[in-house]
């Protein structure tokens, strides 16, 4: 099979592994006149079952500092992203964030994708700045250590929102949907807290055997014999596969996901089906041009070369921008203990509509979080 993905995009772990050993070394040529590069590490699913997810937040990251080094770079240096494969598997993960550890001329990681991964590699990595890891488990949170910056808000904040948000639509008989590994778990955790605290009991919860399982039919058979007015999937790129399911056995429910759910793929791959679908999202839609980073995010990823707009590729360019502000506030001289510091330092920052604000102690940065529908053109609008 041909692979149709830009060439920026088709990194394999090894190539990866060359390239940073490449560049290395060209610096080190004599007689040769280098530009000075800050060279930022990324590993994420580049060729396994997220790679929708993964792929589009490295296009919006990649975009964000395309733009910074078209305008001249961060104080003379040019941004340059090293990007590595890890199939979405927590030991590959750990092991290109080792990589990137042990190569002194990386300063930083940027939007790690997955739990496990994410729990793999700050357990690792404890030298460098880590910013933006796609998950929103709360319970990482609790055990972050302090070079992990968190840009997205929690899961229990997206649950807590879709259930006030069937309350104000006044659905009382709520489900869920999880699979069963840690990432279910905390978020059942969190659908439970928040229907208790609405004085509501679950309508029905089901499960699947993990994230990224297909094996869906026992979860739609439950959920159909149980009437729900709303069910909340907990599915990332399987989630297309649970909704052709649901609606097959006839499920009439209003179905709603995580952010984790909302990628461009899985909203075309639903087609008509995925008309009137909601989801909880922790950036503005990508085509709501009334925030101002959303229209920076649109003229930068034009510029990049594509204009496939999504939640995955907006979240990585914000990622991108608040790690891009860390390095300007760190100096030209920047280090690794050096920018943590200065990451640190970003309090109550505005970055077009959305606020980001750490500080000591504090490393969750952003509380946003919305419910989005997909319209009739495939377009998510809040």
């Amino acid at each position: 099979m041909n692979d149709h993905r830009p060439p920026a995009c088709r990194i394999t772990r090894r190539s990866g592994l060359r390239l940073i050993a490449g560049a290395a070394a060209s610096v080190a040529l004599p007689g040769r006149s280098q530009p000075r590069a800050v060279r930022i590490g990324t590993t994420f699913d580049n060729s396994g079952p997220e790679r929708a997810n993964g792929s589009a937040n490295f296009k919006g990251a990649q975009a964000y500092f395309n733009a910074v080094n078209k305008a001249g770079g961060i104080h003379g240096s040019r941004i340059e992203l090293v990007p590595l494969d890890d199939e979405f598997k927590p030991e590959l993960a750990k092991a290109n964030a080792l990589a990137f550890s042990t190569d002194r001329s990386v300063i930083a990681m940027l939007t790690p994708l997955g739990t496990r991964q994410t729990a793999a590699i700050m357990e690792s990595v404890k030298d460098m700045a880590i910013v933006g890891p796609v998950t929103g488990t709360a319970a990482l949170r609790k055990s972050s250590p302090p070079n992990l910056f968190w840009v997205r808000a929690t899961y229990d904040q997206e649950v807590d929102r879709l259930i006030r948000t069937a309350q104000t639509l006044g659905m009382t008989r709520i489900g869920i949907v999880h699979p069963k590994d840690a990432l279910g778990q905390s978020v059942l955790a969190a659908f439970i807290k928040s229907m208790t605290a609405a004085r509501l009991e679950p309508a029905i919860v089901a499960t699947t055997p993990g994230t990224t399982s297909t094996e869906v039919g026992p979860a739609v058979e439950a959920v159909a014999k149980a009437q729900a007015q709303m069910v909340i999937m907990v599915a990332a790129g399987a989630m297309p596969v649970l909704v052709r399911g649901l609606r097959a056995a006839g499920v009439a429910s209003s179905m709603y996901g995580l952010s984790i759910g909302a990628s461009a793929a899985n909203i075309e791959a639903l087609g008509s089906m995925g008309r009137g679908i909601g989801f909880a999202i922790v950036v503005p839609p990508p085509n709501a041009p009334k925030y101002e980073i959303v229209r920076r995010y649109q003229t930068d990823m034009r510029a990049s070369g594509g204009d496939d707009f999504s939640l995955p590729s907006l979240e990585g360019y914000v990622n991108a921008r608040i790690l891009g502000e860390g390095l300007r506030r760190a100096g030209p001289s920047v280090t690794r203990e050096g920018l943590i510091a200065a990451i640190e330092r970003i309090e109550a920052f505005d970055i077009g509509g959305v606020q980001i604000g750490y500080g000591v102690g504090n490393r969750q940065g952003g509380t946003f979080v919305d419910v989005a529908v997909v319209g009739q053109n495939g377009r998510l609008t809040a």
